[in-house]
């Protein structure tokens, strides 16, 4: 049996937002949707595209306070590319008319906004029939420099702000997902994205989205030195490099994986990047990347697997986040071929055939 029909389980997504973050007057022109889509509805391995997409919920891709003929019209085009929704992005920073989550009353006030205008067209979806699964994603929306002038009082600020964002989404029948990113406020490093998910402790409602290149990131300390769990310089090119990698990424997903509720699949060549206005982050690699630091099938059964060995099925699809990729890698039909060559590989490994339950 070839890989690309081993299982059923979980959907293939391709992310939406690299069209659009990192991009912009201070980097290259973003990348509209139908393009996108296009390129996404186009890829093709051994007979199996993707199934959908994630999107984010700014313009010029997708208006947050789209009305009501507007979904109806996106529903129409991600049919007519034989594509459904997925995750959604919220647009809580600033610049897209939210607010940092630990900022003041009106700030806080324009990210919970935000949410709920995220949480509303995630439920309009599911009753236009496009989408039967998937999160909406958030974060801090601020940085780790304002973060650390207060840490404690901060990180309690920003549970605070979640807490009211998950009574939000309860009442869409929408769960959260939080990023872990190195460049954001109190989810900077693996340790404090944990006493993060805890102080909210909203297990069924908040969870957290694990991107393979971020979390990656998360062992070598990057903003975070008290969480670091390779030593700096590490090197790369030593007989046990991978041994100790791997055990640095098993302790950071035996800590995060039970609050996974959404994953991105993703290759990071130890470095990271910072395009546009877009703070530095995780750099995404094209799966065939040499410089790539992961075996990407074997890492992402860390976040796949539970500790009994078995797929978790915590979420139906799995996504492919190509963030701040160049424009000509973004346009080249060969990077989507690749990147689902990379999904299926994942899913022959760590897939199932049974529907899930799970979101």
């Amino acid at each position: 049996m070839s890989e690309s029909t081993t299982h059923r389980y979980p959907y293939l997504h391709n992310a939406m937002w690299p069209g659009l973050v990192g991009k912009g007057p201070d980097s290259e022109p973003g990348i509209e949707l139908d393009t996108m889509l296009k390129l996404t509805a186009a890829a093709e391995v051994e007979g199996v595209k993707f199934d959908g997409v994630d999107l984010f919920l700014t313009l010029p891709h997708t208006d947050i306070d789209s009305s009501d003929e507007e979904l109806k019209h996106l529903v129409d085009k991600l049919r007519g590319y034989g594509l459904v929704a997925g995750s959604l992005v919220a647009p809580v920073w600033a610049g897209t008319g939210g607010g940092s989550a630990m900022g003041s009353e009106e700030e806080r006030k324009k990210f919970l906004t935000q949410v709920r205008k995220a949480c509303a067209i995630g439920r309009k979806l599911k009753d236009l029939g496009i989408r039967n699964y998937g999160v909406v994603r958030i974060d801090a929306a601020e940085g780790v420099e304002a973060w650390s002038k207060d840490p404690k009082g901060n990180t309690q600020r920003i549970a605070a702000t979640f807490t009211e964002a998950c009574n939000i989404a309860e009442g869409y029948g929408e769960r959260l997902a939080a990023e872990g990113e190195i460049c954001w406020a109190g989810m900077h490093g693996w340790r404090h994205m944990v006493e993060l998910l805890e102080r909210v402790n909203r297990p069924r409602t908040l969870g957290f989205q694990a991107d393979m290149a971020h979390t990656m990131l998360y062992v070598l300390g990057y903003n975070s030195p008290e969480s670091r769990l390779l030593p700096e310089n590490f090197d790369w090119k030593a007989p046990d490099a991978q041994e100790k990698l791997m055990a640095a990424l098993t302790t950071v997903a035996n800590a995060l994986q039970p609050w996974t509720i959404d994953f991105h699949v993703a290759q990071n060549d130890g470095t990271v990047k910072g395009s546009g206005s877009h703070d530095k982050t995780g750099r995404h690699c094209p799966p065939n990347d040499p410089n790539g630091k992961m075996d990407v099938v074997k890492v992402a059964g860390l976040w796949m697997r539970g500790k009994n060995g078995q797929p978790t099925r915590a979420f139906q699809h799995i996504c492919w986040d190509g963030c701040m990729f160049p424009n000509a890698m973004m346009l080249d039909p060969a990077t989507w071929r690749a990147v689902l060559a990379m999904l299926i590989r994942v899913r022959a490994a760590h897939g199932w055939d049974a529907a899930s339950t799970a979101d």
